[in-house]
């Protein structure tokens, strides 16, 4: 029987060669309490069909370099994509908190001045 695993694509930027992280839950003897475990596997990509994010199963192979024991059988989900923010959008969002922040500031410098302003006039009417 192979030893065959199921987990996700982190890498694929090495030819014929990804990257697969494997999660587990595992429960600690003594205290009882459970944790997350990550481990990462190199895998042989033959055809370079499995891109970053896929769920793909390896199985145990032969060593075929000095940190990659494992090969791709199969792609078992696609990726849905990744959502990446371009250069120009990230300083839109900039300039408009700093617009907002300017904003924000003005309109506290203009309540103390409305403050100061009541103030000023109870102190005339007394």
């Amino acid at each position: 029987m192979a030893h065959t695993l199921e987990g996700i694509v982190t890498s694929d930027k090495r030819d014929k060669t990804i990257t697969v992280s494997i999660v587990s839950r595992e429960t600690h003897p003594l205290y009882r309490k459970q944790y997350t475990k990550t481990r990462k596997y190199t895998a042989h990509d033959e055809k370079n069909e499995a891109k970053v994010g896929d769920r793909v199963q390896i199985t145990m192979s032969r060593p075929l370099s000095r940190t990659k024991a494992y090969a791709l059988v199969k792609v078992i989900e696609r990726s849905h994509g990744t959502v990446e923010l371009k250069e120009d959008v990230n300083k839109a969002y900039e300039a408009e908190k700093i617009g907002a922040d300017k904003i924000a500031k003005e309109k506290a410098e203009a309540a103390k001045a409305e403050e100061a302003a009541e103030v000023a006039a109870e102190g005339e009417e007394a």
